[in-house]
Formats: C-alpha cells, sequence, structure tokens
C-alpha cells in the first residue's frame, strides 16, 4: 500500500464570515498561548504518524515481490513470442533485441524458489535466442 497524500489535514478552506456579521468580529480565544501550545502538539504528533506510515511502506510484500516476478516471466515470454514473428517475418526488431537484453540486466530475485526455477529456465531460453542473434 503506497500513501501518497501525507497532508489532508491542510485541504480544508478557511471558513468564510456569516452574512449576519456586518461588524467584522471574528470569533477568538482568549489564551492565544494555548492555541499556539495547541497547534504545536498536533504538528508533533501529524509527524509521527507520518514516520510510522512511511515505515510501512518500506516492508517488503511478499505477494508483491511474485507478482513482479510473475509479470517479469510473462514479459520476457511475451518478448520471445514477438521475436518468433519477427524471425518468421524476415525482419528482427533492434529495439527488441535491445528490451529484451536490458530484461535479462534487471532480473531481481523472486523469493519463491520453484518460480526462480521457471524464470531462469525463461531466462535462458531468452540468452539463447540473443546468441543465435549475436547480441549476447
Amino acid at each position: 500500500m503506497r500513501i501518497t497524500d501525507t497532508n489532508r489535514t491542510n485541504r480544508t478552506a478557511p471558513k468564510k464570515a456569516a452574512k449576519g456579521n456586518s461588524e467584522g468580529q471574528k470569533f477568538s480565544v482568549g489564551g492565544d498561548n494555548k492555541a499556539e501550545q495547541v497547534r504545536h502538539r498536533a504538528s508533533v504528533e501529524d509527524v509521527g504518524s507520518v514516520d510510522a506510515l512511511l515505515a510501512l511502506q518500506s516492508v517488503d510484500d511478499p505477494l508483491l515481490a511474485k507478482k513482479k516476478s510473475v509479470k517479469r516471466g510473462h514479459q520476457l515470454l511475451d518478448g520471445l513470442e514477438r521475436l518468433k514473428t519477427d524471425l518468421l517475418v524476415g525482419r528482427v526488431s533492434e529495439d527488441r533485441l535491445a528490451n529484451m537484453l536490458k530484461m535479462l540486466k534487471n532480473a531481481p530475485d523472486a523469493k519463491d524458489p520453484e518460480l526462480q526455477a521457471v524464470i531462469e529456465d525463461i531466462e535462458l531460453r531468452v540468452q539463447v535466442e540473443l546468441a543465435k542473434l549475436g547480441r549476447l
């Protein structure tokens, strides 16, 4: 879960004065010093809660890592499929080859050993195809 907006308390706009108040008087607290103390305490508590939320964001989610590995495997397989189509047509796209080589270099490890074995098999096949075309 990513938290993108940590400043929700500052969204509220100041309310307009009531129309019946023609003298322009505003509500005020007798001791302005207490209002400043309350405002100061609130800002310290807000910082503490933001720190806790940021700490939660930094925790790795095992399901998210697995989803990223599966997505990467699908992207590699799609790249192989497109490469096969290019070979059948007779024109291999240099951009596609460069993209596949880039995906091989940016290879995070999966936490699941079975998934990692499948990803390594797909990577090996991509390396073989790139080597055939002289790109590896």
